[in-house]
C-alpha cells in the first residue's frame, strides 16, 4: 500500500479509537467509590502498610491515607489508581488544591484538586505523625 494512503489511514484511525473511547466514558479518571475502595487502592501499591484512617475528598478522585508508616496520598492516573508515601514532600497550595513535589522520580509532582476546606485542612493532616 502506498505511504500517501497509509499514512492518513494510520492517523484517523488512532484520532478515531481516541473519539470512541472518550464518546464512550472510558477516558474519565478513575473514583474512588469510598474509604474502603481508597484503601483497597492503597493496599495495592502497599499490601505491607496497611491504612489506620483514611480522609476521602470531596469529588472522590483523591485520599489521605494515615499508615503506621506515616502519611500517604491515593489519586487517580488515568482510569486506574496509585499511591505514595508522603516522606519528603513538600506541599503548597494552589488555585485548584495542593501540589505535592516529591521525591520520587516515578511521581515527582501530584496536583490534588481539592476544594478551599480541604486544601486547608489536609496539609495539616499530612504533617502529624503517625
Amino acid at each position: 500500500m502506498p505511504l500517501h494512503i497509509l499514512l492518513p489511514m494510520v492517523v484517523l484511525g488512532i484520532v478515531g479509537i481516541t473519539v470512541l473511547l472518550h464518546v464512550m466514558g472510558w477516558s474519565k479518571p478513575a473514583a474512588l467509590a469510598d474509604e474502603a475502595a481508597a484503601e483497597r487502592a492503597w493496599l495495592g501499591e502497599f499490601p505491607d502498610d496497611p491504612p489506620k484512617r483514611v480522609v476521602l475528598s470531596h469529588d472522590h478522585h483523591a485520599a489521605l491515607v494515615e499508615t503506621q508508616k506515616g502519611h500517604g496520598v491515593v489519586w487517580p492516573m488515568g482510569s486506574d489508581t496509585t499511591a505514595r508515601h508522603l516522606t519528603g514532600a513538600k506541599i503548597s497550595r494552589t488555585n485548584k488544591g495542593l501540589r505535592i513535589d516529591l521525591p520520587d522520580y516515578t511521581a515527582p509532582r501530584i496536583h490534588l484538586t481539592l476544594d478551599a476546606e480541604e486544601a486547608s485542612q489536609w496539609p495539616s493532616l499530612m504533617e502529624q505523625t503517625a
